[in-house]
C-alpha cells in the first residue's frame, strides 16, 4: 500500500521510477549502464525502462551510446544539485580565502562552479572592489570556452568530464558551440592551458572585450570542484604584467582552499 504524503496525495510513480533509473546510472562502476542491467537492477520492466530513458535523453538528464546502445549521465544533471551542494565550503572555506586575495590584488575575482553549459558565479568579490565595473556579479552565468574561469576548469577536469562538456557544447548554434565543434582549436587552448597551469583570456568573449582575467582550478583528489579567477581591464594591466604580478596569489589562494578542503572533508560531505 502506497505511503500517503502529508497532503494524502498518493506518489508519482513516474518520477519514483524516473529517480531510481538516474540512481542506478550515477552507481554504475563504469559510468555507463544497459537496459537490460536497469531493467535487473531496478525491478521495471525493459519496455518501461526504454521509456523512462528515452523522456530522460529528451530532456538532457542522460545520453544514449549508439555504438552499444548504452546510457549515461549528461551534464544537465548536475543542475539537480545546483546552490546545494557546493554551498558549504563555498561559504565556511572559499570566501574567507577571496577576501584575503582582494586585499593583495585589489582587482575583483569570482569563484565558478560548473552549470550545465556554462559557469555559474557562486562568490565575487566584485562589490568590495574599488576597481570593480561590475557589481552584481553572484548567480551569472558565464561562457565555458571563452573566458579564463571557464578555460581552467575545462582544461583541468577529468578527460571523461571534458569530453561530456565538450558534447554538449557542441550541440548548440552560437560562437561557442562552432569553437567546440572545431577539434583542432580544442586541442590547441588545451596544450596552451595545461602547459602553463593556469588560464587567460583577453576579450575574447564578446559581452566582455574590454577585460581580460587570469584562473586556475580547485581541485579536490582526482576532480575539479571549480575555478577562481581575477579580472581587470586590459588597457590598465597587460596579460604578461598579470601573469606576473596577480598569477603567483592566485595559485596561492587556490591551494589554500585545496589546502582547507583536504583537513575539512566535511565541508564537502554532500558533494
Amino acid at each position: 500500500m502506497p505511503i500517503p504524503t502529508p497532503n494524502n496525495y498518493r506518489p508519482v510513480q513516474g518520477l519514483i521510477r524516473g529517480l531510481d533509473i538516474l540512481l542506478a546510472i550515477n552507481r554504475s562502476p563504469q559510468g555507463w549502464v544497459k537496459i537490460a542491467e536497469l531493467s535487473a537492477q531496478t525491478g521495471l520492466h525493459r519496455t518501461t525502462v526504454r521509456r523512462m530513458l528515452e523522456t530522460l535523453q529528451t530532456q538532457g538528464y542522460v545520453r544514449r551510446s549508439p555504438s552499444d546502445d548504452s546510457y549515461r549521465l549528461n551534464q544537465k544533471v548536475r543542475q539537480l544539485s545546483d546552490g546545494f551542494t557546493d554551498d558549504e565550503w563555498i561559504c565556511e572555506v572559499a570566501n574567507p580565502v577571496l577576501g584575503e586575495l582582494l586585499q593583495k590584488l585589489v582587482w575583483p575575482s569570482d569563484l565558478c562552479t560548473l552549470d550545465g553549459d556554462s559557469l555559474l558565479i557562486r562568490e565575487s568579490t566584485h562589490r568590495f572592489s574599488p576597481l570593480s565595473f561590475h557589481r552584481a556579479m553572484i548567480r551569472q552565468r558565464i561562457p565555458i570556452l571563452f573566458t579564463a574561469a571557464g578555460r581552467a576548469y575545462f582544461a583541468f577536469c577529468t578527460p571523461q568530464e571534458r569530453a561530456q562538456i565538450l558534447q554538449l557544447l557542441a550541440t548548440g548554434n552560437d560562437e561557442q558551440a562552432r569553437f567546440a565543434r572545431n577539434s583542432a582549436l580544442v586541442e590547441q587552448l588545451l596544450e596552451k592551458i595545461q602547459q602553463q597551469g593556469y588560464a587567460s583570456n583577453e576579450g575574447e568573449w564578446s559581452e566582455q572585450l574590454k577585460v581580460a582575467s587570469l584562473a586556475v582550478p580547485i581541485r579536490h583528489q582526482d576532480s575539479v570542484l571549480a575555478s577562481i579567477n581575477v579580472v581587470f581591464l586590459k588597457k590598465a594591466v597587460s596579460l604578461p604584467k598579470a601573469v606576473e604580478q596577480f598569477l603567483p596569489h592566485l595559485q596561492a589562494a587556490a591551494e589554500k582552499i585545496q589546502a582547507h578542503l583536504q583537513a575539512r572533508p566535511s565541508a564537502l560531505a554532500h558533494a
